[in-house]
């Protein structure tokens, strides 16, 4: 993809270090020249860790691989390449995905089932696992805690700009850093995470109270987000706790009040990753947010919200800046869910447009249309019936993301 986003972040600011994970980035020729393409993170002896992935019935090699390692509840190694997605390469991909475990094991000095792997690319294009064998070891020599820019560049595939970021939060007296990068921009229709998110924390907390904090802070963040509605087949989500920050002991408890701050401070910094795959989004020029009220349930206003964003008809309105609320009224009543014609009201930012089943009496077309020119675009919708509701975050439909992907593969 050659155009920048236009959110690309103009600057990238400096981020802290987390105590016990260190990277290094390497250009192995996986599908790209001139540009790194695997990702080695390395974690301290006792680094536990969690994980979401994708609802795809044909999920990657790396995924299984993943899912079947993550009972054990502890992580040395992540490594994470771009270019070739290792899905769908039948028994070839699961001796990729075994092999490199190996190499990353023997480079970081661990068990093979203590790394965790992730690739994204194209699918379909079995994955020579001899380039990780070149590298790794090599890698592992040189990681570093300062590298977390890097290391989000080096997972990029179509996306225009690297997605990284931190919060700092107190725990017990004593500063918890969390950091972590992402990458997506198309295929991005999440029912558990995005295309790859990497989290990092030097908090004390268990594997078991990791992953339900993950699961549940997933639900209102890369779940909630959509740019074309198609699910990946390699969708990963995960977090790694090194305990580095543990003076106050180990956090068994999910119910702890101690991770008040600390769930908080996950959420955000979640919510803002999903929000920069949006921003990325394959040729886009909106950032959409619609936010769905007056449901029956939370369910169904998430449902409701889903079907607007994903609605081909209404993303390619907002990038022709037209406010046509009458796509907006057929992506709701397509949705399946319990809506009422005449109980319902659709606004463009602040600009009511439909209300009790027809046009608003006081729009004025003037005003839509100058607010659709802007770049981040709100839309509302109240159903009426009830006390349910969501948000979802999408991005326009434009002539580029279907010069993206209809030569992806060359």
């Amino acid at each position: 993809m050659d155009t920048l986003s236009p959110f690309a972040p103009l600057t990238e600011p400096d981020l802290p270090t987390v105590d016990g994970v260190r990277f290094a980035t390497e250009a192995a020729g996986i599908k790209y020249q001139g540009r790194t393409d695997v990702l080695l993170a390395l974690f301290d002896p006792g680094t536990e860790v969690a994980g979401v992935f994708t609802t795809s019935r044909c999920p990657s090699a790396p995924v299984e691989w993943c899912r079947t390692h993550l009972s054990g509840g502890k992580a040395r190694a992540l490594v994470v390449n771009s270019g070739n997605a290792n899905a769908f390469t039948g028994m070839k991909g699961h001796a990729t995905v075994e092999a490199t475990a190996e190499f990353a094991a023997e480079a970081a000095g661990c068990a093979p089932n203590e790394v965790f792997l992730a690739s994204t690319g194209v699918i379909g294009e079995p994955m020579d696992p001899a380039p990780f064998g070149r590298v790794l070891k090599h890698m592992a020599n040189r990681v570093s805690g300062d590298d977390l820019w890097d290391a989000a560049r080096a997972i990029m595939t179509t996306d225009t700009f690297p997605k990284a970021a931190s919060r700092q939060v107190s725990l017990d007296g004593q500063t918890i850093t969390l950091a972590g990068i992402a990458k997506g921009a198309g295929m991005i229709a999440p029912d558990m995470a995005t295309m790859l998110s990497f989290l990092f924390t030097d908090a004390p907390i268990a594997a078991p109270v990791l992953q339900a904090l993950l699961s549940s802070s997933v639900k209102d963040t890369f779940n909630a987000i959509t740019v074309d509605s198609d699910t990946s087949t390699s969708d990963t989500v995960m977090l790694f706790a090194t305990g580095k920050a543990g003076d106050a002991g180990k956090i068994s408890d999910p119910k702890d009040r101690r991770l008040i701050s600390f769930k908080k401070a996950l959420a955000d910094l979640m919510r803002e990753l999903a929000h920069a795959v949006v921003k990325d989004g394959e040729g886009l020029r909106k950032f959409i947010e619609i936010q769905v009220t007056g449901a029956r349930s939370k369910t169904s206003a998430r449902k409701i919200g889903k079907s607007i964003a994903d609605s081909p008809l209404v993303k390619t309105a907002v990038a022709g800046e037209d406010a046509n609320w009458g796509r907006v009224v057929m992506a709701v009543g397509k949705a399946g869910e319990p809506a009422d014609r005449d109980t319902l009201a659709i606004w463009f930012g602040d600009i009511r447009v439909a209300v009790n089943g027809e046009r608003d009496p006081d729009y004025s077309e003037e005003r839509a249309a100058a607010y659709m020119t802007s770049p981040e675009i709100t839309i509302r919708v109240d159903l009426g019936l009830g006390r349910g509701k969501d948000t979802v975050w999408t991005c326009d439909l434009t002539k580029e993301y279907v010069a993206i992907n209809g030569d992806y593969r060359s």
